[in-house]
C-alpha cells in the first residue's frame, strides 16, 4: 500500500506561503506559513500533521494489539505532542509524546497495559520517527 501527499512553497522562508494536499482529497491546498510553524500563529504546520498521523496510527495499533489479546476496546483516544527544538544551527523533531486513554470495561488491566506497550513499539509511525517516542496511558477497565 502506498499513500501520497504533496506540498509546495512559494517565496522566502519568513514571507512565503505553502500548501499541503493529500491524494485522497481530505486535505486540499491547506495553507501553512512560517508564523504557523515557528511563531505559534493559528494554522497548519508539518509537526501538527505528524502528530495527527502518529496519534491515529497508534490508536489503531492499540486496537489491533487488544484484538490479539481477545479484547475489543470501547474507545482508544490519543493526543500526540510533537516537539520541534532548535539544535545547533537548525531544527529537529526531538520528541513525539503520546497521551492515550484506553476504555475497555471489564478487560484484564495487565493485558490492556501489555497491548498498549506493544503498540508503542509496533506502531509503524513510532518506528519511522527518529525522535524519542514517549507515552503516558490511562486505563478504564
Amino acid at each position: 500500500m502506498e499513500s501520497k501527499a504533496s506540498a509546495q512553497w512559494a517565496g522566502g522562508l519568513k514571507d512565503g506561503t505553502g500548501e499541503v494536499s493529500t491524494a485522497s482529497g481530505v486535505l486540499a491546498s491547506a495553507a501553512y506559513r512560517f508564523a504557523t510553524r515557528f511563531e505559534g500563529a493559528k494554522g497548519l504546520n508539518p509537526e501538527e500533521l505528524l502528530g495527527a498521523a502518529h496519534a491515529a496510527c497508534f490508536s489503531m495499533a492499540v486496537s489491533a494489539q487488544l484484538g490479539d489479546a481477545g479484547i475489543t476496546p470501547k474507545s482508544v483516544k490519543t493526543q500526540c505532542t510533537v516537539t520541534l527544538s532548535k539544535v545547533g544551527e537548525g531544527f529537529e523533531i526531538t520528541e513525539s509524546h503520546l497521551d492515550t486513554v484506553v476504555s475497555a470495561p471489564g478487560a484484564d488491566r495487565a493485558k490492556v497495559e501489555k497491548a498498549v506497550e506493544a503498540a508503542k513499539a509496533g506502531c509503524p509511525l513510532s518506528k519511522v520517527i527518529k525522535a524519542k517516542v514517549t507515552m503516558s496511558a490511562k486505563y478504564e477497565v
